[in-house]
């Protein structure tokens, strides 16, 4: 067997020699692509959200707490909805926002940059919040996308069990593959509840992720990015 084994049955995973134990709260990845079984969408969501809840209920009870207490009983069911539906709904492909492209009417030839995109992931370590700022800027290639789209994109793969490195090469591909060109810029700066909440416990830290691609990456322009960030 090859050191890039999972063994569900038994709980033991080794990578590069390292067991899940050994690897601990490591900021750790395996691919550009988010893990996802071949019959992920065997089911339909609405399935889905009736067997989450029966899951969580259990959850629930294995915890302790009282399901018959009426703030609690309803508990399963929203958290199913809010999975399904809400805050992992980016793993579904059917939820990718439609992207149309316009002619760049303007000869705007310059970068674009919208930065301080608020999102909210989750880390697929630990399931507990990501919470930050994207900055995403391109050159067009004699097309241009709607700001709102920029906006929608990182949302779509927020919206999944992330790691962050692993979320800023997902939006910067993805963008790259729309826009048809190498010039895209994303810069994440982003707050992990599974290193302030817990764990460590670090309430100060937070984490920078970068992709430059194309004219992006020379150190003049990788300067003019964080200014127009930073004014």
């Amino acid at each position: 067997m090859s050191t890039n084994t999972i063994n569900l049955k038994n709980n033991s995973r080794s990578l590069n020699d390292f067991s899940i134990t050994d690897i601990g709260d490591d900021h750790l990845f395996t691919g550009l692509e988010t893990p996802m079984k071949p019959d992920a969408f065997k089911i339909s969501d609405d399935e889905k959200k009736q067997r989450i809840a029966i899951l969580f209920e259990e959850i629930m009870d294995v915890m302790g707490l009282d399901l018959t207490d009426d703030s609690l009983k309803g508990t399963p069911k929203r958290v199913a909805k809010m999975y399904i539906d809400e805050i992992f709904s980016g793993l579904n492909p059917a939820n990718k926002p439609t992207i149309a492209l316009f002619d760049n009417k303007y000869q705007y030839n310059q970068m674009l940059v919208e930065k301080n995109i608020t999102f909210y992931s989750n880390c697929e370590h630990h399931f507990v919040p990501i919470i930050g700022k994207a900055h995403v800027a391109y050159i067009s290639s004699g097309k241009v996308i709607g700001l709102s789209k920029l906006n929608r994109i990182v949302q779509y793969y927020a919206k999944r069990p992330q790691v962050q490195e692993r979320l800023t090469n997902q939006i910067a591909e993805d963008l790259k593959s729309i826009l048809g060109t190498n010039d895209v810029a994303v810069i994440i700066d982003a707050k992990h509840l599974c290193v302030s909440s817990r764990g460590i416990k670090d309430e100060s830290s937070a984490t920078v992720t970068s992709y430059y691609g194309g004219a992006f990456n020379t150190p003049e322009k990788i300067l003019e990015l964080h200014n127009y960030i930073n004014n």
